[in-house]
């Protein structure tokens, strides 16, 4: 029974991933000319582009999303979306959480190295090497010249997948840095089910189901970054707790 549903499993991601690559070739030609329109314009055309993938995607996969406001989007401004990062399904989440808001993701430097997916990639979301201290500064100053346009940014403070067993890793300190400097609320975001979706140890652990993005009151900044993250840090651990994510365990 165990190596009949292994097959299945397997048979799902082969077919989840040849619709990813699919969508992808068909969009590209979109993304190309969107990109043609400049940072600003063309960076909002790109989401839109994307969104209209996750959409299709989420549909073929036989996922749906729905999101929980504890406390409703903040629109009239720009804000800094913080969320649990604990699975490559997040990005495909994302896109289906974060509407009709503009948005830019910080996303790692190294994914844009993928061939096709790569230039999508680098032309929707704000670089960061982590392990250059120029690299870190560059994407600091692209992001608050994102802000500057009115766009919310997204950022996973955990900076790589959560695999500790616990509700959240450590945080870095760069979206409180730039949230106390730039004076932008944080608005936290918990992705309960991408863990369940997609695990991070296997690209053949996909299943189908249920996707929810909870949507929690937004903190404001004040001047202290420490004391920032660790409320931060406290909001969201408490939440991913109440609503019992599924990885939460003690080895």
């Amino acid at each position: 029974m165990n190596s009949i549903k292994k097959f299945t499993g397997a048979i799902y991601s082969i077919y989840a991933f040849t619709v990813f690559i699919a969508l992808m070739f068909l969009l590209l030609p979109f993304v190309i000319l969107a990109s043609l329109f400049g940072k600003v314009k063309g960076g909002n055309m790109i989401y839109h582009i994307c969104r209209l993938w996750a959409d299709i995607a989420l549909i073929l996969w036989g996922m749906y999303h729905r999101n929980i406001y504890e406390a409703p989007v903040i629109k009239h401004h720009a804000v800094i979306f913080v969320f649990n990062h604990i699975s490559y399904m997040d990005i495909p989440f994302m896109m289906k959480a974060f509407r009709p808001q503009p948005i830019r993701i910080l996303g790692k430097a190294e994914m844009a190295k993928i061939p096709i997916f790569g230039y999508i990639y680098k032309e929707a979301v704000v670089l960061v090497n982590r392990d250059s201290e120029e690299g870190r500064l560059k994407s600091v100053n692209e992001m608050k010249k994102v802000l500057s346009n009115e766009i919310s940014i997204v950022i996973a403070p955990e900076g790589t997948f959560n695999m500790t067993h616990k509700p959240l890793k450590e945080f870095y300190n760069g979206a409180f840095k730039i949230a106390t400097e730039t004076n932008t609320p944080i608005q936290p975001v918990l992705f309960l089910d991408a863990y369940d979706r997609l695990n991070y140890n296997s690209i053949f652990s996909l299943t189908p189901g249920r996707s929810r993005a909870v949507f929690l009151p937004e903190i404001l900044p004040g001047n202290d970054m420490l004391e920032l993250k660790q409320k931060v840090y406290d909001t969201m651990e408490a939440g991913l707790i109440r609503y019992k994510a599924s990885w939460i365990h003690e080895k």
